[in-house]
């Protein structure tokens, strides 16, 4: 870990350089080495130049690389409670979930990561994910059906797809463009700023807000390398990650709009469904999760839906 005197973290992420976590782990670098005096230094790797998001996970587990930024959709085939954040239509807004992942139940699914090797350290702000799609708007559920949509490998947002009538594949986000462009999906979901910077705009023509999951990034850090950190280190890593988050939501709250006014410009349809029909479909998905961890933790997070 240490290079040139210092105590060296890398830092990897699979998204571009102007993506609003890019940006804040930037600062989350700039931090670091201000609190720490530049005895601690920080190299950051984007667009996925060491590998897939699975990948960079696995090589945070091993010790090969310190940290790296995981959608928990992603994360819950490493470690389940991270599941709760993919069942649909959990949280009421993006305050809601702010709540919920700097709180007693945010901090307990983080420190689940200790039994995987990972240490979490902090959570980004990724949105909400809508369909955008080849061939047409989605305006109901019933759009989905017979349709092929590219998904992150998460039980329940595959389960919320299946629901929907269409079929849930995963493939790699890198590889999304040409399977798009190809046909080999009719469509896939994300958040606005994604959608833009990974250019799928370009082949989807239309994107439909129905917001079904808001599940939020996770930054983690290899618990082997987090052991040999002091106190000291410890505490300035905690200190920049909490600037970082704050600096990310700000960002991204930006971003999103400015995203959409540029995916619009670009003659992409928008269109704002009403919920209630999706919320109605995946009530089955929702209500299959009682009496379990998963339903447990949301039932907790729900109950602090509008809570100051």
């Amino acid at each position: 870990m240490s290079a040139g005197g210092k105590d060296r973290i890398t830092l990897a992420h699979t998204l571009d350089e102007q993506h609003p976590v890019h940006l804040a782990m930037e600062r989350f670098r700039d931090t670091l080495i201000r609190l720490s005096g530049a005895t601690m230094a920080v190299e950051i790797f984007p667009n996925a130049q060491l590998g897939t998001e699975r990948e960079l996970v696995e090589l945070v587990q091993l010790g090969a690389i310190s940290m790296t930024k995981v959608s928990s959709l992603s994360l819950e085939n490493f470690a389940p409670d991270m599941g709760v954040y993919s069942l649909p239509y959990l949280f009421d807004d993006s305050e809601h979930q702010r709540r919920v992942v700097q709180s007693e139940i945010g901090q307990e699914i983080l420190d689940g990561l200790g039994k995987i090797l990972l240490k979490g350290i902090g959570h980004y702000d990724a949105g909400s994910r809508s369909f955008y799609m080849t061939g047409g708007p989605v305006n109901t559920p019933d759009d989905i059906r017979g349709k092929t949509v590219r998904v992150l490998p998460s039980e329940a947002l595959v389960k919320t797809i299946e629901i929907f009538g269409g079929a849930a594949t995963p493939i790699a986000f890198g590889e999304l463009y040409a399977a798009l462009q190809q046909g080999v999906v009719d469509g896939a979901e994300n958040n606005p700023p994604s959608l833009l910077s990974a250019r799928h705009h370009e082949v989807c023509k239309y994107f439909s807000l129905d917001e079904h999951v808001s599940a939020p990034d996770v930054v983690v850090m290899s618990q082997s390398i987090w052991d040999k950190l002091d106190a000291q280190q410890r505490d300035w890593v905690k200190q920049s990650m909490a600037d970082s988050e704050a600096y990310q939501r700000e960002l991204w709250r930006k971003a999103s709009d400015d995203a959409l006014a540029e995916i619009e410009a670009s003659g992409v349809i928008i269109n704002r469904p009403d919920k209630a029909p999706f919320r109605a479909a995946v009530g089955p998905l929702r209500a299959s999760y009682d009496g379990t961890r998963i339903g447990d933790f949301a039932r907790r997070i729900e109950a602090m839906a509008g809570d100051a």
